[in-house]
């Protein structure tokens, strides 16, 4: 058995995504960590994590496959001796990395079932799967699954399945909040919202710059809040959504434009 505590951050294949971001900030803290992508690009992670004194393995797995989460934790189980940390990451918008951007009468059913099973039974599946080893590290077990201000805030107009699935996640945490509560696991989500990563478009980040605080956010903000909810010191929040988006659900009147630092004399 590894004397750290073992960290699963699925989703961690993109360099300059947040899963990868979560996993160095993990690493740092002290936890082994366990990262999966649907690639072998994901050794590359690894490699770099552990360049920098980071103790990390690498999974190729496609938790779209069947039994593939359970594989996955019985595999690590086996080698690691233990699961404390699940950070559910892995998603996409839609097949190709691209919203579907289809309005719901014209989206097949093939379409709903992929997008739900992309981004909401992934997340269950691997839930499911871990949810006997976090139980046996008691107050130690934390459950952190990333869903978006898209479905549980927000909405777009498109991709009904993905706004649903991101939506079902929330409920799902908050459900299993309860089911685990007497062993002393915790279950979180956090909501990003306009995060600067690779896959991000221009309009997505002229979207950021408009929220209040004037940008999109990094990856590496959303890894500190998801690493604070694995942390001994969020112990007592479970249940709960985190949103990330640097206050972009907040304004209602949509055409207020906030001023930015130096715009507004301090008077006197």
């Amino acid at each position: 058995m590894t004397p750290h505590p073992v960290a699963l951050v699925t989703g961690a294949g993109s360099a300059s995504g947040i899963g990868f971001a979560t996993a160095r900030v993990l690493g740092a803290a002290g936890h082994h960590v366990v990262v999966t992508s649907t690639t072998a690009r994901i050794h590359d992670r690894v490699a770099e994590l552990v360049a920098d004194g980071i103790s990390a393995e690498g999974v190729v797995c496609d938790l779209l496959e069947p039994d593939a989460a359970d594989r996955l934790v019985l595999d690590l189980t086996a080698l690691d001796g233990r699961l404390d940390v699940v950070v559910n990451n892995a998603g996409m918008i839609a097949v190709g990395g691209s919203h579907l951007d289809a309005p719901t009468e014209s989206v097949t059913d093939g379409q709903w079932s992929d997008g739900l099973a992309r981004n909401l039974t992934t997340c269950f599946t691997v839930c499911r799967a871990a949810l006997p080893w976090l139980r046996s590290a008691g107050s130690a077990g934390r459950i952190v699954n990333v869903a978006s201000t898209s479905g549980p805030v927000q909405a777009f107009t498109g991709d009904v399945a993905y706004h649903a699935a991101k939506a079902g996640m929330v409920g799902l945490t908050r459900a299993l909040a309860l089911e685990c509560a007497s062993s002393g696991v915790t279950v979180n989500a956090v909501a990003p919202g306009w995060i600067a990563t690779a896959s991000q478009t221009s309009g997505e980040a002229v979207a950021g710059r408009l929220a209040p605080l004037g940008r999109s956010g990094t990856p590496a903000e959303v890894a500190a809040v998801i690493a604070f909810l694995a942390s001994a010191a969020a112990s007592y929040v479970t249940g709960q959504l985190i949103v990330v988006d640097g206050g972009n659900s907040l304004p209602e009147d949509r055409s207020w434009v906030p001023p930015r630092h130096g715009d507004v004399g301090m008077g006197g």
